[in-house]
């Protein structure tokens, strides 16, 4: 769905590439599979024996790269790419990466998918130290903490800065010489590895991008790893002993691309289960089942499936409607969702609907679907969401950081089935994820950041702690 009207967004997707005489226009392709996870900016730096050159602009990537020129001007055998959505800054050009940085006896190219969360601390103390920053994202700290670090070696600096950060995330480093990739010691972002034929190697947020450029999957990147890539071919080192596998849940159930894999899971297939397990969790007497497009409708088929009932294409999404559309006033945003969705009234007339979804965050896409279907002639409406009620907020990298923007922290299951104007709602296990996932791991929640769901983290919550214990406590107050 697009970002307004899930109202639940990634930061971003990164893409490097090292040894392939076409890297931008490939980092392009790359990209153009990504941009799904963010929608605000694009960028993409090339390295030109060993010059580091630039562009990047706001909007969707065919924005930025509209004046073909502009592709053209990057000429080089090595890239990294990126596209943005801010949890964590401003939405200003200067915090559209790949972040350059040019010193006197070096280039790099910073692009970073995630969020810090002890980035304040680190920036008051660097600023202390005397560091100037220029954007206002959170990504700029590991190129200081690189400089500033007394290591003899580029590689033992790099080492000593993601020692330092703590969070969720994934970072691509290009320099004049070699390319590097790190993963957060928990793997609560995606990042793999592959494989071109002409012998370069490819590191993505998602295997759909190596997919674009018809690179062949080698690995995926594993906690607290450290990879190195040049002229030589590839070096997997760690940085820090890995802790407990703990990928972003709602990558399986929102974020990533139905064709993509995470760990050898294929992202459709796991949705699909999730329907399945949720069609046994939460049945209904009903007549058709209908997903919301596009992320839901892997789901959809499953429960459909499992429950025995015909999926039905109940729902149309407008493949050109414009993100703009949406306006900050309740009768325009409706329009817009009526510009984005229509409901198929031949379809859903006289009948008794089940409607998948994959999450609720705030609830009003859900309202308006709802009454799409009624209005349409539907008899009765019995919502069902293929994951368990988002209560708690994200600090790793999603735009939710308060319960107050979640309408399950706020409301009872009646309440909010009430206010959908749905006949029934019901949700998937925390169980049922993580079992139609089935991770291979012993790791808690079966290798899945569950945070979202239960209030569990598996970090530290650093600079957001005191702010989300005292917002909690609040909570269980009233």
């Amino acid at each position: 769905m697009p970002i307004e009207a899930k109202g639940l967004n990634e930061e971003c997707g990164v893409f490097g590439i090292w040894g392939s005489t076409d890297a931008a226009q490939l980092t392009y392709f790359g990209l153009h599979a990504l941009q799904h996870r963010g929608q605000e900016g694009a960028g993409i730096t090339v390295n030109n024996q060993g010059l580091l050159q630039s562009e990047r602009g706001l909007g969707l990537l065919a924005d930025v790269f509209r004046e073909p020129q502009r592709l053209a001007r990057l000429v080089g055998t090595a890239a990294v790419g990126h596209v943005r959505y801010a949890t964590a800054g401003n939405h200003g050009i200067e915090n559209i990466q790949p972040l350059e940085f040019n010193f006197s006896d070096s280039q790099f190219a910073l692009a970073h998918n995630g969020n810090l969360t002890n980035a304040q601390t680190l920036r008051h103390e660097l600023e202390a130290d005397g560091a100037i920053f220029h954007a206002s994202s959170d990504s700029e700290i590991l190129m200081h903490l690189v400089r500033r670090s007394p290591a003899s070696t580029l590689v033992e600096q790099v080492k000593d800065a993601l020692r330092q950060v703590h969070g969720g995330f994934a970072y691509l480093l290009l320099t004049n010489d070699r390319l590097f990739a790190a993963l957060d010691p928990n793997g609560l972002r995606p990042l793999v590895v592959g494989k071109l034929p002409t012998g370069g190697y490819v590191v993505c947020s998602e295997t759909c991008a190596l997919d674009a450029v018809g690179a062949e999957f080698v690995r995926d990147v594993h906690p607290g790893e450290l990879l190195m890539i040049d002229d030589r071919g590839l070096t997997i080192t760690n940085y820090q002993p890995a802790d407990a596998l703990a990928i972003c849940a709602m990558e399986f159930i929102y974020f990533a691309r139905p064709d993509s894999d995470i760990y050898g899971v294929n992202v459709h297939s796991a949705r699909k289960r999730m329907g399945a397990q949720l069609a046994k969790e939460q049945p209904v007497a009903a007549d058709i089942v209908v997903g919301v497009p596009n992320s839901s409708l892997s789901a959809a088929t499953g429960y459909a499936e499992a429950s025995g009932l015909p999926y039905e294409m109940g729902l149309i999404k407008n493949q050109y409607s414009s993100r703009t559309f949406i306006q900050p006033t309740q009768a325009l945003r409706e329009q817009g969702v009526r510009m984005k969705l229509s409901a198929v009234r031949g379809v859903v007339a006289g009948k008794r609907v089940v409607l998948i979804d994959d999450s609720i965050v705030r609830g009003t896409t859900c309202r308006r679907i709802v009454k799409l279907l009624k209005d349409a002639g539907a008899l009765s409406v019995h919502l069902r969401i293929a994951s368990p009620p988002l209560r708690y907020p994200c600090f790793y990298g999603i735009d939710i950081q308060t319960t107050k923007e979640l309408i399950a922290a706020q409301k009872t299951l009646p309440e909010m089935c009430a206010s959908f104007g749905a006949d029934s709602l019901g949700f998937l296990s925390e169980q049922g994820v993580i079992s139609a996932v089935g991770l291979k791991t012993d790791a808690p929640y079966g290798g899945l950041c569950m945070a979202y769901f239960n209030g569990d983290y598996p970090t530290p919550l650093y600079d957001y702690q005191t702010d989300y214990d005292n917002e909690i406590q609040v909570k269980h107050n009233q």
